[in-house]
């Protein structure tokens, strides 16, 4: 039973495949984090480097030109523009939660399939496979076939692992002919796949035919007899083949893969036949081998092509090559070897122990001093065949092959240079993947997953290349860039040579060079917050907010969370709520809406229009407001915006009677529309009026009232109090004119509505042709009081062209032919919004509803293909969103009590974010990262009443709103807020490894045990006589540890104790001991443990340190660095210190030391006194005292839970229960509940285990 849900999905990345998905023509990304799977797209976007120095620029938005500027024009707007590159943006299509944890993907490419696109194969744990699609009518993936092998029979005997403790294999054959699974010690299955040339002559079928052109397949002609021409399923029956079967020397597996260039499916394997261990090497050397077998799939027979012998033991895995190159890479932690089909070999050694572990011969190459150890190839996909080498530190590296012909005869391996992006990467791939035009995607479990992108140097420049046409602007039109040259967009080194020069040649074997013709630069990240370390949960105190400060006047702000390895090592915070930074706070009070607008001023007398240079970034300089007295009384007021303060205008045509419903602006700012409850005002940029348009003929206190409206420039939509609705629409001289519909929509009743501009036709709703060119793309949506959807499209008023009366029941999948079940519970609906969501890279059309309730429902619109026929029809998706609306006792206490309720408001630009705004007691906004679905995300205001983007030289693509005292102020959302994972995520500290950290509340100050790898040599020692022969250059890394003040105020390291080498730490915690046996004085102290990383040989051991915080002189400069650590405390033990906590009543420490639990005292010459202990087993990863109670929980990484309990007359700990099977104890706490305490422990195969202490 599953009795708890995640926090925030999977964000490691373990595998990931580039595939054509959707489609036949699509490039899609699809990556597994354990048991998440996710389906990307890719966009080009075209980024500015000058976007940065635009955002500083505070200067007027327009100033004359004077004649003698005339010249320069093109160059003064060219200049506000930098060097434009394209980036590769990750889009989210779609994300699946799976039953299980995802071992390996591979592509097949089957006969048919309903997107026309190539499947997915899934192998998951315990040996299954799951053959997936894509399946356009529900724009979701569908499973084509399951596939499970845990049959009693192949697990041969009782002593054999289980399937989830062996490594799994899957690989796939690249003509997609079949793919096989090694599962268990030594079974193979085999699935197979139906193709083209099953049942033709072998001899005359081309297997590159089929890859010409690729169409999508409808569904496949049925008989009279009820067969099919194609086969029912795109695979043929699986089987299992023992793999001693094949060959009896297949004793000990390591790899295998599916080769390029055969005619039948072959694969290599690599194996032994002994078990390899680097502590037999004197015995036992070059003991594997590498050998190539053909299937035969129809008699399900194997046949062995070549072996090669001899081996080094360290090697473990086969990369097969396509080709110019071709046969295979076989990877090791010290050498890399290719083999080719007729069996020849080449290699490298890449450190000076290759040849010290191995005989083969294998050109020297130790100079470069390389661990391949986790390290992945992937091929650039060039015409020379190099593959990228990325190490497991980040390092880049190009391995090239010299070629005589179609025969390898070398390899070479270059350094990337760091001036090239060779050190862009700071975590250990995890995987990787091609995903074209000079993209690779490295996924990490260590660090953030990135889209890497490289270049090659050029002899011609990018004017050359592309040719481009380019305006007065700098601009490229879009129709002169094709995706070849969106390839060597980012070339770095363009024009460095003349056009017709050769490449450079590949540096001879054995040459230490770096690559200087490859540049690399990263397009674009995946967050990710694994591994998580410690966990802090934050609060502040309750203080002002001021201009630039954060609202931090709520508790609870969040946790503070340790995540990534080594330089990916970082600090973030974590929250469930954005909190925004408050530029200014506006000196205007009982305010119920705000409208901060860009209006466009008339043109100087006598200057012509032409000549008026706009700033790209146009400020808003035109704030209108509605005030509601407490007497029910509403106006409205206009002020201008100048420099961040509000002046009143001097002479305007602004009539300040009656509470303001809405505002717009239409013509880039020249024509604002008022909208009121019973008219529609529209003024010119100096706020002249221009027109009065009123809602009916003669006013009066009975007619309808106008309660909402909505914008798509010319047309203005309004819901007025009787549920109707009116549409006007603006002509060419700007004036309103109503525009006339049909009774449906005049008889009908209405609740609420949208308008939205079609402009990439992503609903693809069409009327008449005549109409349409006269209207444009304009939709409107409406929700009628049936709780039905029904769409017009503005050219056309008279009859609905979409209409879904299932709206109200939230189905999964809405569709115009939904039908509703008898026991389907009907929303309440309230409101629709149709709008944009997404950042800078990526936007689409949203349809959000809101209930009754404020609950929020999100819906996407795809084209879900007619079957048999070329036409779509328009279906929405629901998106899953787990936020509701739940007002916590501050929200309630500062709540709306005002009766209207304001509608959803739709935000073009905020920091980048096309975002929607759900006002209210509890605020939220919905946002959408590309690389994710759409998010509700709270706010942590106190209410907000109105909400609109504002954008100004001091609140920059911001947002101005009132909150529910009436007060108006101006925010913007932090830059470097993350919101893919659904919380808002802050990255404070980054670069080094942390192993454990802490707060220290008594100066406000985190205490962090980092670690960094450094070089270790073995020190002089009487007992090691033999450590004094060392002489070898390539010394291995150990992590060396050091302990940190870190200042929250400016998130600076501030002091620095460094620990003795190989010494790291295991755990911090800050304790309140008894500094004092005479007076029994207490103090928030510090305490440490570590322990020696050091080899099995010699015996383990660890210290205790315990510190003070205190007070010293600060730096010039630096006030935060006027606290330092002094240690107190620090005593050696045998056997490492792995856990401490606070326990008792009178300031003591329970410690876990090497295989004993110790409860110590501080003394006052600093010495810890033990006064009790408990044995233990193996390794205590866990220790922790329920506050004040001396219950104890101990977790043993091998045993178990032990629950303890420690008495202070006398001192002692006693063993209450152990928990009755044997769990791998990562973390764990106490649960309390009521009168009931619980026991919650995590075990590294990633359980929950919910314990419960039964003394009968």
């Amino acid at each position: 039973m599953q009795c708890y849900t995640d926090l925030t999905p999977p964000t490691a990345v373990t595998h990931a495949v580039s595939l054509p998905l959707l489609s036949a023509a699509a490039n899609n990304l699809v990556v597994a984090k354990t048991s998440l799977l996710q389906i990307f797209s890719l966009k080009s976007v075209i980024s500015d480097t000058n976007e940065g120095n635009r955002r500083q620029n505070t200067g007027a938005t327009r100033r004359p030109v004077q004649g003698g500027d005339l010249d320069s024009l093109a160059h003064n707007r060219k200049s506000h523009r930098g060097e434009r590159i394209h980036t590769t943006k990750l889009v989210l299509i779609a994300q699946y939660e799976l039953s299980g944890v995802v071992t390996a993907l591979g592509r097949v490419k089957t006969m048919q399939s309903k997107s026309g696109g190539e499947a997915l194969l899934v192998a998951l744990q315990d040996a299954k496979l799951s053959l997936v699609e894509w399946d356009p009518e529900r724009y979701s993936i569908s499973t084509i076939s399951i596939h499970f092998y845990e049959r009693e029979d192949f697990r041969g005997p009782p002593w054999s692992p289980e399937f989830g403790q062996c490594v799994n294999i899957l690989t796939v054959d690249p003509n997609s002919r079949c793919a096989a699974l090694k599962f268990g010690p030594r079974n193979l299955a085999i699935l197979p796949f139906h193709q083209a040339g099953d049942d033709l002559v072998m001899d005359d079928y081309d297997p590159e035919a089929d890859n010409e052109q690729t169409k999508p397949m409808t569904s496949p002609a049925k008989l009279t007899n009820g067969d099919t021409l194609l086969p029912q399923t795109p695979y043929n029956a699986s089987f299992v083949l023992p793999l001693m079967i094949l060959d009896p020397n297949l004793t000990h597996p390591i790899h295998l893969a599916f080769l390029h260039e055969y005619r039948e499916p072959t694969f290599g394997v690599l194996s032994s036949r002994s078990a390899v261990s680097s502590a037999l090497l004197p015995e036992r050397q070059d003991t594997i081998s590498y050998t190539v077998y053909t299937l035969d799939l129809e008699q399900r027979a194997s046949t062995t092509l070549l072996s090669v012998t001899g081996l080094p033991y360290d090697l473990h895995t086969i990369l097969p090559l396509p080709l110019p190159v071709g046969g295979a890479l076989l990877i090791g932690f010290n050498e890399l070897i290719h083999v080719d089909q007729a069996g020849k070999t080449n290699g490298i050694a890449v450190n000076e122990f290759a040849r010290q572990c191995s005989s083969f011969a294998l050109p020297n190459m130790s100079e470069l001093n390389l661990r391949l150890e986790r390290c992945v190839l992937e091929p650039f996909g060039t015409s020379n065949g190099e593959l990228l080498l990325i190490l497991n530190t980040g390092e880049l590296a190009v391995l090239g092959f010299k070629q005589d012909g179609r025969s390898v005869s070398g390899l070479t391996l270059r350094l990337v240079a760091s001036r090239n992006g060779g050190s862009l990467l700071c975590t250990t791939p995890s995987c990787s993947a091609n995903i074209g035009r000079g993209r690779v995607f490295v996924g990490s479990e260590d660090g953030d997953s990135i889209v890497l992108g490289w270049s090659r140097r050029s002899g011609k420049t990018k004017k050359q290349r592309y040719g481009l046409k380019m305006d007065i602007d700098g601009e490229a039109s879009a129709s002169d860039l094709d995706e070849d040259d969106v390839e060597d967009e980012d070339d770095l080194y363009a024009g460095s040579k003349p056009e017709g020069v050769t490449p450079l040649e590949v540096p001879s074997l054995g040459t230490n060079s770096e690559v200087d013709d490859y540049a690399f630069r990263i397009h674009d990240k995946l967050k990710n917050l694994a591994p998580l370390g410690d966990v802090i949960f934050t609060g502040v105190k309750d203080l002002k907010s001021n201009a630039g400060v954060p609202l931090q006047s709520l508790p609870n702000q969040g946790m503070l969370v340790s995540t990534g390895q080594g330089r990916a090592g970082s600090l973030c915070k974590v929250g469930r709520k954005i909190v925004p930074i408050v530029d200014d706070t506006l000196d205007i009070s009982d305010i119920y809406g705000v409208w901060p607008i860009h209006a466009q001023k008339a043109s100087p007398e006598g200057m012509a229009p032409e000549l008026i240079v706009e700033n790209p970034d146009q400020h808003d300089n035109i704030l209108i407001v509605s005030r509601a007295s407490d007497m029910g009384n509403e106006n409205s007021a206009v002020y201008e915006l100048v420099s961040g303060t509000l002046e009143e205008p001097a002479q305007t045509d602004f009539d300040t009677a009656g509470g303001t419903i809405d505002v717009g602006v239409f013509g880039g700012g020249a024509r604002i529309i008022q909208v009121l409850k019973s008219e529609i005002r529209t003024y010119d940029g100096d706020l002249g009026l221009a027109q009065i348009f009123a809602l009916s003929e003669d006013s009066t206190e009975s007619d309808p009232k106008v309660v909402s409206a909505s914008f798509a420039e010319p047309y203005v939509l309004l819901i007025r109090d009787d549920s109707s609705v009116m549409l006007v629409k603006a002509e060419e001289s700007g004036d309103l004119e109503e525009v006339g519909h049909g009774d449906d929509l005049q008889c009908s009743k209405w609740l609420s509505g949208s308008l939205f501009d079609d402009l990439n036709d992503v609903f693809h709703l069409e009327a008449d042709d005549e109409s349409q060119e006269e209207g444009g793309n304009f939709l409107m949506f409406l929700l009628s009081a049936e709780g039905a959807l029904k769409v017009y499209h503005l050219s056309n008023l008279d009859k609905a062209i979409y209409t879904a009366d299932g709206l109200s029941f939230l189905p999964p999948f809405l569709a115009s032919d939904f039908t509703v079940r008898r026991s389907a519970a009907r929303e309440a609906l309230v409101e629709i919004l149709v709008a944009e969501l997404g950042d800078s890279a990526a936007k689409a059309p949203y349809m959000i509803l809101r209930s009754a309730n404020d609950d929020i429902t999100i819906y996407q619109p795809f084209q879900c293909p007619l079957k048999g026929e070329a036409d779509t029809v328009l279906r929405f998706l629901k998106v899953p969103n787990p936020y509701m609306t739940q007002p916590t006792a501050d929200e309630l206490l500062y709540g709306i009590t005002e009766d209207r309720k304001q509608p959803l408001r739709s935000l073009q630009d905020v920091n980048g974010y096309s975002t929607v705004c759900v006002p209210g007691a509890a605020p939220a906004l919905i946002v959408k990262p590309a690389s994710s679905l759409p998010q509700v995300i709270s706010l942590r205001l106190r209410g907000i009443r109105s909400l609109s983007s504002f954008h100004s030289p001091v609140c920059h693509r911001g947002f101005m709103y009132s909150d529910t005292e009436g007060n108006v102020s101006a925010a913007h959302l932090p830059h470097d807020y993350d919101y893919s994972t659904g919380w808002v995520t802050q990255q404070l500290f980054s670069g080094e490894h942390i192993e454990s950290f802490d707060y220290h509340e008594r100066t406000n100050r985190y205490v962090l045990g980092t670690s960094q790898k450094v070089d270790f040599k073995l020190p002089e020692d009487e007992l090691h006589y033999e450590w004094a022969a060392e002489t070898t250059n390539f010394l291995p890394q150990l992590d060396h540890g050091s302990i940190k003040i870190l200042d929250p105020s400016t998130w600076s390291i501030t002091d620095t104790y460094d620990l003795d080498p190989a010494e790291v730490v295991m755990s911090i915690k800050t304790v309140n001991l008894e500094t004092s046996e005479n007076t029994s004085a207490r103090r928030s102290l510090v305490a440490v443990g570590t322990t020696f990383l050091l080899g099995e040989d010699l015996p383990a051991r660890g210290r205790i340190y315990v510190f003070d915080i205190i007070e010293v002189v600060p730096e010039p400069d630096r006030p935060e660095t006027g606290l330092k650590l002094k240690l107190v405390a620090k005593e050696d033990n045998k056997g490492g210190v792995t856990a401490l906590s606070e326990i008792g009543t009178e300031g003591f420490l329970l410690v876990a030391q090497g295989q004993k639990c110790m409860v110590r005292g501080l003394k006052e010459d600093g010495t810890l006194l033990p006064v009790s202990f408990m044995d233990m087993q193996c390794y205590v990863s866990l220790a922790k005292e329920l506050k004040g109670t001396g219950l104890c929980l101990m977790g043993d990484a091998v045993k178990g839970v032990w629950f303890a309990g420690y008495t202070e007359d006398p001192y002692q700990l006693r063993l209450f229960s152990k928990s009755t099977q044997h769990i791998e104890v990562i973390t764990g706490d106490f649960l309390p509940y009521a009168d009931q305490l619980y026991i919650v422990v995590f075990d590294a195969s990633s359980n929950l285990h919910v314990l419960q202490f039964d003394p009968e």
